[in-house]
């Protein structure tokens, strides 16, 4: 018979609440148990101390008749320092997955070609201003000689 440690949950709707029990591998998740080893409120702080109670003795001779633990309750037995849990390394994890790197390619494609069309647009309106300001500076220069030669008419005239 395959044994194993686990939680088996209990409470209210919203309001969990476990049982560390020791049961049949083939048994249902709530269902019959051989021993209950103790309980695990996770409503709790962190630091509480009755957020996770259990019975070391027990642990201990289950874990020496071969029960194994699932990986929460693991944690649990590894923090009352019965058992020494290898810390897991999914290197993995934080990377996005397929389609999320779609969505992403598309949205820095989208934002390359906006930043293209508003670079020619601020092309293509300092364009004309460049070209107005030239007009402008030929048109002042012109009257600046007007004046000038005009004078110059006026003092060989007289």
């Amino acid at each position: 018979m395959a044994l194993s440690i686990r939680l088996s949950r209990g409470g209210a709707k919203k309001r969990p609440f476990y049982r560390i029990v020791v049961a049949d591998a083939r048994a249902p998740r709530d269902g019959r148990f051989i021993e209950k080893l103790g309980t695990y409120n996770p409503l709790l702080p962190k630091d509480s101390a009755e957020r996770v109670t259990l019975d070391a003795e027990r642990a201990k001779h289950w874990l020496s008749v071969g029960a194994q633990p699932t990986d929460r309750v693991e944690r649990f037995l590894d923090a009352a320092g019965l058992l020494t849990r290898a810390a897991k390394n999914n290197p993995k994890k934080a990377e996005p997955g397929e389609k999320a790197k779609e969505r992403a390619e598309l949205k820095a494609q989208k934002e390359a070609e906006a930043a293209e069309a508003a670079a020619e647009a601020a092309a293509a309106a300092a364009a004309p201003v460049e070209e107005a300001a030239a007009e402008e500076a030929a048109v002042e220069e012109a009257p600046a000689e007007a004046p000038a030669e005009e004078a110059a008419a006026e003092s060989t005239e007289g």
